[in-house]
């Protein structure tokens, strides 16, 4: 993104402090709230209403499950369906269902830890996607990181953070860290210090 502001803050939560036994969860910065955007002339893919309105409502049940309010949808159910989507259209791109239809996909495919070879398949379509302006890099950061984090890897960003007894720490060692800040800056993500701040505040509200 040149990440948007916080959809919510359960939402950065949930996908932040995935790995601290929450079925999964958007770190510090989370999906944008911006409005479908409109499909270029040039893209061969046109704005798609009604599978933008059916992720749009994926990710609001994916939140409402994380939020204490069961669903009989599981994270199984959506990450097949999310698998059908993408064996039809290929990756949700901006063009087709819009930056919040974008962002609900990624959520979804972020929250898939159950299915890691999809997962790692999602993020090659995303990685794709990225190069062709039609996805969001922050999203890709958050996305490699959740990856990496399921094969027991090194992250990149900073991005998947449990809270410890002292505070949030990330989740898995950061590669290189002395360049994570340039990394994160070109995601278009916040400074990996003002990111801690943030869920050192989740993790103390957790706490109580």
């Amino acid at each position: 993104m040149k990440l948007p502001s916080p959809l919510t803050v359960p939402l950065v939560a949930l996908l932040t402090l995935a790995a601290c036994g929450t079925s999964s969860g958007p770190a510090g910065d989370s999906p944008s709230s911006a409005p479908p955007a409109a499909p270029s002339a040039s893209s061969p893919a046109s704005f798609d209403k009604a599978l933008h309105d059916e992720l749009i409502a994926m990710l609001a049940r994916d939140q409402a499950d994380r939020g204490g309010t069961p669903q009989s949808e599981s994270d199984q159910a959506r990450t097949a369906r999310l698998k059908e989507i993408i064996r039809t259209h290929g990756w949700p791109t901006f063009a087709l269902v819009g930056e919040d239809g974008g962002n609900a996909a990624w959520a979804i495919a972020q929250h898939s830890d159950q299915d890691p070879t999809f997962q790692q398949e999602a993020l090659d379509l995303l990685r794709a996607a990225v190069t062709a302006r039609q996805a969001s890099p922050g999203n890709l950061a958050y996305l490699e990181d959740r990856v990496a984090v399921g094969k027991d890897e090194p992250q990149g960003y900073g991005t998947q953070i449990r809270c410890g007894p002292d505070g949030p720490v990330p989740t898995t060692p950061i590669r290189d860290e002395p360049e994570v800040e340039r990394r994160r800056a070109e995601a278009g993500l916040p400074t990996l210090a003002s990111y801690l701040a943030e869920m050192t505040t989740i993790c103390a509200q957790d706490a109580n």
